[in-house]
């Protein structure tokens, strides 16, 4: 049958109010100069779990980083231009590239003439010179040089358009379902595509699997060719926490980033885009990252390794097998509502013997109001064999008389 084990009600004390969120401020009807800037466009809602909160953003998604717990979304789904926010994907597969060994940081790798003509942000290679791989990661990563990026695809793959394809092979492998890469810079086309979730998923890829080389996010200065280029991510600057990631723009997608910042040993990841403004994006991505870590809060519910429920085991050699979630069990839950959070640990019992442990048994589910839904898998924390052949003939006769 199945069977819900207990609701619990988690009991973990109350915490501040919302922060007021206002929309956008307007402008005032006095006629302006008309060297002024128009009025920005009206703010639209993004959902949360505490309900809708206005953004100027057209794309914006905020997750926990540790439990993957959606804070915020708007139009999260929808293909977007992510301009030079896509140069994150050519520096993973370099990262890949690095760890396997095929590329090393202090190889050289050789400038043509369309690198060095290549516009829009550059690191200002020169043609027919050689770059080390350091140098043209940290071109990538803090200039966002589009010259180093096809340097690196060229090298890399032959031609940028065959580099492209790796990124859509490797982007897919890790799971970029709404993304389509048509070069290595973010480049103006009708087919380069990329939604906040990939971009938001990307990053975190990015932030665990290679934490050696993350740390080039958090650079701020770079100089090469003796030419100083600060990074462009504005919540560096910002004593939020901030430690990556990338800034886009383009006519077509307007401002946009992707960031991380850490507070209190909690990350939280950010990407918005389509802003009007570099200030409108520097400001916004403030506003709701700063959000994100006043609002919510990461709980720890269980240990790898301890049992959140006994499951009955049918025949077994021991009458229940333990779930365990095979990892620690955090939460992210908005610090108002936490008495509100309701987690059931669903399952189908009695379980057949054999169990071999971490075999995937039943599930932990949290809701309530305000919560961030989540559902979590639950292992078997240990083997539990059949009984032997006397013993199994008596449990089943016990099952057709008492029906248990």
């Amino acid at each position: 049958m199945d069977r819900t084990a207990t609701t619990r009600r988690l009991l973990l004390g109350s915490a501040g109010a919302l922060l007021a969120l206002p929309a956008a401020a307007q402008r005032s009807p006095q006629r302006q100069p008309a060297r002024e800037r128009p009025a920005p466009p009206p703010s639209t809602p993004a959902t949360t779990p505490l309900g809708p909160i206005d953004t100027l953003a057209r794309h914006a998604l905020i997750v926990d980083y540790a439990t993957g717990a959606v804070l915020l979304e708007k139009e999260a789904d929808v293909a977007m231009p992510p301009a030079s926010m896509s140069k994150l994907m050519t520096a993973y597969v370099v990262f890949e590239l690095l760890r396997a060994g095929r590329l090393r940081l202090d190889q050289e790798l050789p400038v043509s003439e369309r690198a060095w003509r290549m516009g829009g942000s550059k690191m200002f290679v020169e043609v027919n010179t050689t770059v080390k791989v350091e140098d043209l990661l940290r071109g990538v990563i803090v200039q966002s040089g589009n010259d180093a990026c096809i340097v690196l695809a060229e090298a890399i793959s032959g031609s940028e358009e065959q580099f492209a394809e790796l990124l859509n092979e490797r982007g897919r492998a890790i799971g970029l379902t709404g993304s389509t890469f048509r070069n290595s810079t973010g480049w103006p086309h009708p087919e380069h595509r990329m939604t906040a979730r990939d971009l938001a998923l990307l990053a975190a890829r990015l932030i665990h699997d290679f934490p050696d080389h993350y740390r080039y996010y958090a650079e701020k200065l770079f100089r090469y060719n003796n030419i100083t280029q600060e990074n462009r991510n504005p919540l560096l600057y910002r004593n939020i926490g901030a430690d990556g990631l990338k800034t886009g723009h383009t006519e077509e997608s307007g401002f946009g980033l992707t960031a991380s910042a850490v507070q209190n040993g909690r990350r939280v990841i950010l990407v918005v885009n389509g802003l009007p403004s570099m200030r409108a994006r520097a400001e916004e991505a403030e506003r709701l990252m700063r959000w994100a870590f006043a609002e919510f809060e990461n709980v720890r519910l269980f240990g790898a390794a301890e049992t959140v429920e006994e499951v009955p085991v049918h025949l077994g050699a021991r009458p229940t097998v333990p779930l365990v979630a095979g990892r620690d069990l955090v939460v992210t839950v908005p610090r108002q509502w936490r008495r509100s959070a309701q987690i059931a640990v669903r399952y189908v019992a009695p379980v057949k013997a054999p169990v071999m442990r971490g075999t995937e048994l039943g599930r932990l589910e949290m809701s309530g109001q305000g919560v961030p839904a989540m559902s979590v898998p639950l292992y078997a924390g240990m083997d539990v064999p059949m009984l032997g052949f006397l013993p199994r003939i008596l449990g089943g006769v016990r099952t057709l008389v008492l029906g248990s």
